[in-house]
């Protein structure tokens, strides 16, 4: 299973409603991109490792990802650990635009995509499911039991 790390402050400075979040409010910045990324993974096998850096402020809640702070080191030097001590390296991809750490995930064998690139996935409509073709999906019968009617 593939598992991709993402360095969320450098995905955050890449997305322009994001970054200027992230100037008056730092924390829902994060939560904004939390959201984004959970409705993006949630029908997707892969695991997700969200990396921030500093410490943990307000617990954040997500449906599918790992969210890693980097305490007193920097959340670069955190996915550098994670790709290090990894068992297969070849099986992580690393979310970053960040130049050193793109390199060094490259040299361990890991698949890199730019946070730009990774951006236009997100926002790609084609590439997640609309909430009307999620309603169609659902079976009428299953809402009629769960709701009663």
């Amino acid at each position: 299973m593939q598992h991709y790390l993402i360095d969320g402050n450098n995905l955050i400075g890449k997305q322009s409603s994001l970054k200027s979040l992230q100037e008056t409010d730092p924390q829902q910045s994060r939560e904004k991109l939390t959201f984004i990324l959970d409705r993006y993974f949630v029908n997707r096998k892969y695991k997700v490792s969200l990396h921030f850096d500093g410490f943990e402020k307000d617990k954040i809640r997500t449906a599918k990802m790992k969210i890693v702070y980097s305490d007193n080191k920097t959340a670069d030097e955190k996915i550098r650990q994670q790709i290090e001590y990894a068992k297969n390296p070849k099986k992580l991809v690393v979310i970053t635009s960040d130049f050193s750490l793109g390199e060094f995930a490259k040299k361990c064998s890991c698949s890199v995509i730019k946070s730009e690139e990774f951006l236009k996935k997100l926002s790609d409509k084609n590439d997640s499911k609309s909430e009307n073709e999620i309603q169609k999906e659902i079976d009428n019968e299953e809402i009629k039991r769960l709701f009663g009617i």
